[in-house]
């Protein structure tokens, strides 16, 4: 077998397989093996599983559903699709050929008692060829209003007889409320225990997310500030760019709430926010997060009202008006009176004595202008007071950040003294990174699922009790939704930070979003596209967000130029003496740039003709990062005479 690249992220000098045991031998069985999951995420996790040593020898797959299909035929199927959905940077044939000769298929319909006796007998010729003791794991790929009905022919068909461990895995969504995670946990558990369902998240299968736990309880330096007397606030931010693409039917009867927020972001946040277990077992650790989703704050009508938004994206709109790309409501198969919420965000309270009076912040949306999933613990303030009398005007948080997708990684932002000899501060940061500290190839996030179910580690599964608590949560936001117009749908355009009411809910708390920015939106940004990766590092945390409303004056012709705007979503007007509109800027474009390159009046006004989204950037700051990149200032003096024609010097870029 081919030796590639392990499943753990590891440092060079270790053997992820001299501590990791192969998966234990098992027959596993896969209903609905001819959709869409088992092709792109379950086959090849198994396939990477193969590749790092970690599925055991004694294993075969038995793929059934309700397509008339042959063992031949299914193994065609993968051989095609692998081809296309593997994960590895270089594909291993023999250790492919010699996982897909493991692959059977019989179809079966999942009313078919006869047809699950007939399975029954597969399997227990396929476990006495491959020697698996009788160990069988059951994989639900499909529609959850099937998973009772599974679970009941299973047991008749006497598949819990014999030797060896029966596990079963379901996939999300466990329930679309309250009443139906309820009866669903009783369809599930008429047959079985509770010991033997599996419910999987597969965001729980990000490295990132499973560092959660390791980064709290192993690094004794933070632990001790994990706490209301030192964190002010935390943020959860779940950030797609696409809108919902060919899942408009889907989407509509679900809603952000219920796809994203009600299970990953309810998960992260038990991560983050539990109390250390006694030990790292999986009962201690799903006890400690069942304690913390029952200590969330179950919301009145009232309180939905004051802390919960949603949102809808609309269309985006081109020259003359023309829709480029259609609202959510214009979607294929959604109704185009369409109440499904694409945006949410609340303040969630965590009535505990660890995190009494500290709101924890979540947010999600479709369509926006970015994608990635981040993390921010923000802690309180460093007294202002003991800085009267220096150049220090304003402290900022320091911030603990986890960059979950698609940068991976842990970033620290604090303060530091800039050289001179004057006091100064400026916000620096500290990042990890994965991809620089560990050796690892892309995988589908249900690797360390099949491998921890199949060695009985429940800890990255949902338990019924937590299913349960999060739908509580839940189901009050829901319920005062339904009962509520979406008068002002769509509220917010595509490629936006979402609606403005997001924004108002933390500046009713005298708070504001933190937004992590890329580096592929800062050179989006002519002064910048040859920027480093440190350079850009910098800009991006002396970046203020604005949001300005429609017909709100940005710029004024005549003031001094202090700062430049980049334009993240919306439309501004640039207007002449009378008023006329000479120029329209949209998403991406940047104005009053040479603000930070001369201390000169404006030339022209600028209005908001939509509602804006806005970064900032004070020439000071500049000047400040300009100073520690002698070597960038001279791409920058180039850039404003190549298209600005203004001759600038590095001194006068750099001076005081």
């Amino acid at each position: 077998m081919t030796q590639t690249q392990p499943l753990v992220g590891t440092t060079p000098q270790t053997d992820p397989q001299a501590d990791s045991p192969p998966s234990e031998p098992c027959v596993m069985l896969i209903f609905g093996a001819s959709g869409d999951l088992t092709k792109r995420l379950l086959v090849p996790a198994l396939y990477n599983l193969a590749c790092d040593g970690l599925l055991n020898e004694n294993f075969a797959v038995l793929g059934s559903a309700n397509n008339p299909m042959t063992t031949e035929a299914f193994r065609e199927n993968m051989n095609r699709d692998i081809q296309k959905f593997h994960t590895r940077n270089q594909f291993d044939q023999d250790v492919w050929d010699k996982l897909v000769s493991r692959f059977h298929y019989t179809p079966a319909a999942f009313t078919d008692l006869d047809a699950f006796r007939k399975l029954k007998e597969q399997v227990s010729e396929l476990g006495a060829r491959f020697n698996t003791g009788g160990n069988v794991l059951f994989y639900f790929a499909t529609a959850p209003r099937f998973f009772g009905l599974i679970c009941e022919n299973l047991h008749k068909a006497g598949f819990k007889d014999g030797p060896g461990w029966k596990r079963i895995i379901v996939e999300k969504p466990f329930g679309t409320d309250l009443d139906s995670a309820l009866q669903l946990n009783r369809d599930v558990l008429a047959h079985w225990e509770e010991r033997q369902i599996y419910r999987v998240d597969h965001y729980l299968g990000k490295e990132t997310v499973q560092n959660l736990l390791a980064f709290r309880f192993s690094n004794g330096m933070f632990e001790p500030l994990w706490n209301k007397n030192f964190i002010d606030n935390i943020q959860f931010n779940v950030a797609e760019a696409v809108d919902v693409e060919s899942r408009g039917g889907y989407y509509d009867q679900s809603g952000v709430l219920r796809d994203m927020m009600q299970n990953h972001m309810f998960q992260m946040l038990a991560y983050l926010c539990m109390e250390a277990p006694g030990t790292l077992s999986s009962d201690a650790i799903r006890n400690e997060k069942a304690k913390l989703l029952q200590a969330v704050r179950v919301y009145t009508a009232e309180e939905v009202q004051r802390y919960v938004v949603r949102g809808q994206y609309g269309p985006q709109l081109g020259e003359g008006g023309k829709v480029v790309k259609p609202g959510y409501r214009l979607e294929k198969d959604v109704n185009p009176e369409s109440k499904t919420e694409t945006y949410a965000a609340a303040r969630l309270h965590i009535d505990n004595w660890r995190w009494e009076g500290v709101p924890i912040y979540l947010r999600s949306g479709k369509a926006l202008w970015k994608r990635g999933t981040e993390i921010i613990v923000e802690f309180k303030k460093a007294p202002q007071t003991m800085f009267r009398g220096t150049p220090v005007g304003h402290l900022g948080a320091n911030r603990l950040i986890f960059h979950i997708q698609p940068y991976q990684g842990i970033e620290v932002q604090f303060h530091a003294k800039v050289p001179g000899p004057s006091l100064q501060l400026q916000p620096v940061h500290m990042r990890f990174s994965y991809g620089d500290a560990f050796k690892a190839s892309r995988y589908t996030g249900y690797e360390v699922m099949l491998y921890s179910c199949s060695r009985e580690d429940a800890t990255l599964f949902s338990r019924g009790d937590l299913v349960e608590a999060a739908w509580r949560v839940a189901q009050p936001i829901m319920d005062y939704w339904a009962a509520s117009p979406a008068t002002d749908f769509p509220n917010y355009a595509r490629n936006s930070w979402g609606p403005k009411s997001a924004a108002d809910l933390l500046e009713k708390d005298g708070r504001r979003w933190y937004e992590v920015i890329s580096d592929e939106v800062l050179k989006r940004v002519a002064t910048f596209a040859e920027g480093d990766p440190l350079f850009l590092s910098q800009v991006s945390l002396a970046l203020r967000p604005r949001q300005v409303a429609a017909g709100e004056q940005i710029i004024r012709k005549g003031d001094i130029g202090r700062e430049m705007y980049l334009l993240a979503r919306g439309e501004v007007e640039v207007l002449d003496d009378a008023g006329r509109v000479v120029k329209t800027l949209k998403d991406g474009d940047v104005f009053g740039e040479i603000a930070i390159l001369m201390s000169t009046p404006r030339t022209a006004n600028v209005r908001a003709l939509t509602g804006c989204d806005l970064f900032v950037l004070d020439k000071s700051d500049f000047r400040r990062i300009l100073r520690d990149h002698h070597q960038f200032a001279q791409g920058v003096a180039k850039v404003a005479k190549e298209r600005f024609n203004l001759d600038v010097t590095v001194q006068s870029l750099i001076a005081h």
